[in-house]
């Protein structure tokens, strides 16, 4: 009986037309998830302890599309500070995907679209420390806020241009701005310019503007501009890369009876040596924001070993110098790794 029941229910599923299978098809609602782990090693001339090690963060992604209307992405991450791991919201935010006009709208906890690297984790970085004009203005996990953005796909046919434009409630603990007491909020623009040279290279110019309080009540304003042309020869694609990169960035600090400017900027170029090796070097030069005179300037080099999609090990040497500081050393070492989906990098 019960085999007989079988057959009959197999025979009449397999008449059944496939669009009706479809709908009656439960739905996978599951997200994207993956967990990377940012492992770091290093030794430093300063300091009475020269060399440490920890796990420098891991970090876990839950992406999703919601409807045809919307996505969520989620980042989690646990990080390591002073012997102790807690845990931090890292970005958490709301994407529509049918906008009319070219227009796509983002709200929740994201990292600023301001200059090239901000919105990227440090772990997608093709170097291990942080440039010092981001660390000196923004912070070694840059601009990361709490608000709503907007970005607009300019209708051009020569080349492609992207418009942003972010309001946001101001971070907590920034270098260069602070969250004001009443109703004033940070706002950020960034427009992308993008052009393709030929089948092997394209050229990308971006413009970057931010206001809003500082730590004196007053205002800080901060313009930039970032370039980086990529060369990427379709025949050997997969061995041979060339990046050459500039981020500049001047701040004017409103005091009140006075106005601090300070400058600060890097140029790195990446070269891929093979399949699985990039080499990268950079120079960097910054000021404070509070403090034109403090100079900083470095050097820095970056060997990468891809071993695949899914982790890599870096090998690092930075020097750093100026007027207020004495110069120091460091030799790091990190590794990446990356378990489940791993979704594509920003461009």
């Amino acid at each position: 009986m019960i085999n007989r029941f079988s057959f009959l229910w197999l025979a009449v599923f397999l008449l059944i037309p496939t669009s009706t299978k479809a709908q009656v098809t439960p739905k996978v609602t599951n997200p994207d998830i993956a967990l990377i782990g940012d492992f770091r090693a290093w030794y430093t001339s300063e300091g009475p302890r020269n060399l440490d090690m920890e796990m420098s963060e891991v970090e876990t992604s839950f992406r999703s599309v919601i409807d045809p209307f919307a996505r969520a992405d989620i980042f989690i991450g646990m990080g390591h500070d002073d012997g102790e791991f807690e845990f931090e919201l890292e970005e958490a935010y709301l994407t529509t995907l049918n906008l009319p006009y070219q227009l796509q709208a983002k709200v929740g906890k994201f990292r600023s679209n301001v200059g090239k690297i901000n919105r990227l984790h440090p772990h997608a970085l093709p170097f291990i420390d942080v440039p010092a004009v981001y660390a000196n203005f923004f912070g070694d996990e840059g601009l990361n806020d709490q608000g709503a953005s907007v970005n607009w796909l300019v209708p051009n046919s020569r080349f492609y241009q992207e418009l942003s434009f972010e309001v946001t409630r101001g971070p907590g603990e920034s270098e260069s701005f602070a969250r004001a007491e009443g109703n004033r909020m940070l706002y950020t623009s960034h427009l992308k310019n993008f052009w393709d040279l030929s089948d092997n290279a394209s050229l990308e110019l971006g413009i970057s503007g931010l206001t809003g309080p500082n730590s004196e009540g007053r205002n800080t304003t901060i313009g930039g501009v970032d370039i980086t042309y990529k060369w990427k020869p379709l025949q050997f694609n997969t061995y041979k890369s060339l990046t050459l990169q500039l981020e500049a960035f001047q701040s004017q600090k409103d005091l009140g009876a006075s106005t601090i400017k300070a400058n600060g900027f890097y140029a790195l170029i990446n070269y891929q040596l093979a399949r699985r090796w990039f080499l990268t070097g950079r120079f960097d030069q910054a000021d404070l924001p509070d403090n034109p005179d403090w100079n900083e300037k470095a050097v820095s080099t970056t060997l990468g070993w891809y071993l695949s999609e899914y982790q890599k090990i870096e090998l690092g040497g930075r020097t750093s110098w100026g007027p207020d500081m004495d110069q120091s050393y460091q030799a790091l070492v990190g590794m990446v790794f990356v378990i489940g989906t791993h979704g594509a990098h920003e461009y």
